[in-house]
């Protein structure tokens, strides 16, 4: 087992600046790096900011002008806020560097942990992250059959002009996909940086002035909403940090064995 620790950087009204984390997250990388510490997981909660990672569209940003953080993660545009448990693992990775075992060992960890809430999530193929399944379009509330769904035909559509029953935080009045954990990770020099955001008791409506994660026929989800009750980032930190230590310490980390097609 290797050895994980677990620094609380601050939440509620000790909510950390989200320059002030992403400074840290480098000086923790450095030291990460040269093996001046073990595997360190900064937990925190921010203040409202939205962040943008690479791959983000000048379409996806909020149409009011509202500042954006562009950072060097993977991914989209996102928001970060009070109600969130945000997760950032710098952890050294064997070589060759798979950045996708990564991803799906903080993806199973999200799982667990939601698990213990009575909260079944999953993954979604081609969309990283923890998630909420919808209902059968049929079963649906609000009744949007596929073939009226505008967000089907069209891909430019944009939910934000069209009214509330698209916004994404009514996915899940809508009962449609909604996620309820976003992830978004760099790795330098064989050493991971950015993580995980856990939607906790969030106000979602933060996520209707953006295209969350550039997913236009989905929408975002939380335990509190999902549990129909209040729960505390108190509350959830410690279950979360045991199943990151469960799949993150324990974990092999070699590699994913992909196996070839054999030859005809």
């Amino acid at each position: 087992m290797s050895d994980l620790r677990f620094v609380h950087m601050g939440f509620g009204a000790d909510a950390v600046d989200y320059q002030e984390a992403w400074d840290e997250q480098r000086r923790v990388h450095a030291a990460r790096f040269a093996d001046e510490i073990s595997d360190t997981v900064l937990l925190l909660e921010h203040p409202p900011v939205y962040t943008a990672g690479r791959r983000t569209e000048p379409s996806e940003r909020p149409l009011d002008g509202t500042p954006v953080i562009d950072v060097d993660r993977g991914g989209k545009i996102t928001w970060h806020g009070p109600g969130q448990l945000v997760g950032y693992p710098v952890q050294k990775l064997p070589r060759p560097v798979d950045v996708i075992a990564h991803v799906r060992r903080l993806e199973e960890a999200l799982i667990r942990a939601c698990a213990e809430y009575g909260v079944e999530t999953t993954r979604i193929e081609g969309r990283s992250g923890v998630w909420v399944l919808g209902d059968p379009v049929e079963r649906r509330l609000g009744g949007l059959s596929l073939d009226f769904d505008p967000r089907i035909a069209d891909e430019e559509f944009d939910p934000r002009m069209n009214g509330p029953e698209y916004a994404p935080s009514n996915a899940g009045q809508r009962r449609e996909d909604r996620k309820i954990a976003a992830i978004g990770i760099r790795v330098a020099k064989g050493v991971t940086m950015h993580g995980f955001a856990l939607n906790v008791n969030p106000d979602n409506r933060w996520f209707d002035r953006i295209i969350p994660c550039g997913i236009r026929d989905a929408g975002v989800a939380s335990l509190a909403a999902e549990l129909g009750r209040d729960i505390t980032i108190e509350e959830v930190v410690p279950v979360v940090e045991r199943h990151l230590r469960e799949v993150m310490a324990d974990a092999v980390l070699a590699p994913r064995v992909i196996e070839k097609p054999a030859a005809v």
